[in-house]
């Protein structure tokens, strides 16, 4: 019996004191936070469906062209900062899906989208222009787009483009055989071809992947993969 009253007068005296708790929940936390790495969760770009297509016989994907009309606005007031309406000459505007062609914000939130879709983005600095901001961007910037997809088209990353772009079955891709690609692409959707454009889309995908400058895409150097291969 005196043994059993000194334990639990023990156990009384070491749960009794709050820091005790205190201690053991700062413990847990940094247990916790450190052991899974967990600590700052990601920021994530937040993706509103403001109207979506009653029949939708395709999805974004990246690797896909996309070619959509968008406003963009600064959070902090709601003023507009650019319109492809207002400062494009009314022309929508073509980029590729998932390549950091665009900022990482649409990248993670414009896949699996619809044609005749349009979606909402607010995203965070760090998923848009980030602590150095860019042009009328300030630094630490969260915006807001609204983005209505009008076309998709095959992008010039996919397995099987690659194999289309390789003529001449090098297992490597020269600029003139991307340019004819998308040259390709476009006309066989009745698009107008654009050959300052398309430039500047191969000096793009160049940029990216041709490591070793050598002006030539290897089958290695092509590091795109869509996500069901």
């Amino acid at each position: 019996m005196v043994r059993e009253s000194h334990v639990l007068k023990a156990r009384r005296q070491l749960w009794k004191p709050p820091e005790w708790k205190l201690l053991f929940g700062l413990l847990s936390f940094v247990f916790v936070a450190f052991g899974t790495g967990a600590l700052i969760p990601e920021p994530e770009v937040k993706i509103e469906t403001l109207h979506k297509p009653f029949i939708c016989k395709r999805k974004t994907q990246r690797g896909d062209m996309m070619l959509v009309h968008y406003e963009g606005y600064f959070e902090k007031d709601g003023s507009l900062f650019h319109s492809t309406h207002k400062h494009n000459d009314g022309q929508p505007t073509w980029f590729t899906l998932g390549i950091n062609e665009v900022i990482k914000g649409w990248d993670k939130g414009l896949v699996g989208m619809c044609v005749g879709e349009k979606r909402r983005l607010t995203v965070p600095p760090s998923l848009g222009y980030g602590k150095e901001g860019k042009g009328k961007i300030p630094p630490e910037t969260t915006l807001i787009f609204n983005i209505d997809l009008v076309e998709i088209r095959n992008g010039p990353r996919s397995h099987e483009s690659f194999q289309e772009m390789d003529l001449n079955d090098d297992w490597k891709l020269s600029k003139e055989e991307v340019k004819m690609y998308l040259k390709k692409e476009f006309e066989r959707h009745g698009a107008v071809v654009n050959d300052s454009h398309h430039d500047t889309l191969v000096e793009d995908i160049f940029s990216k992947e041709d490591e070793d400058t050598d002006g030539f895409i290897s089958a290695r150097e092509f590091v795109y993969t869509h996500d069901e291969l």
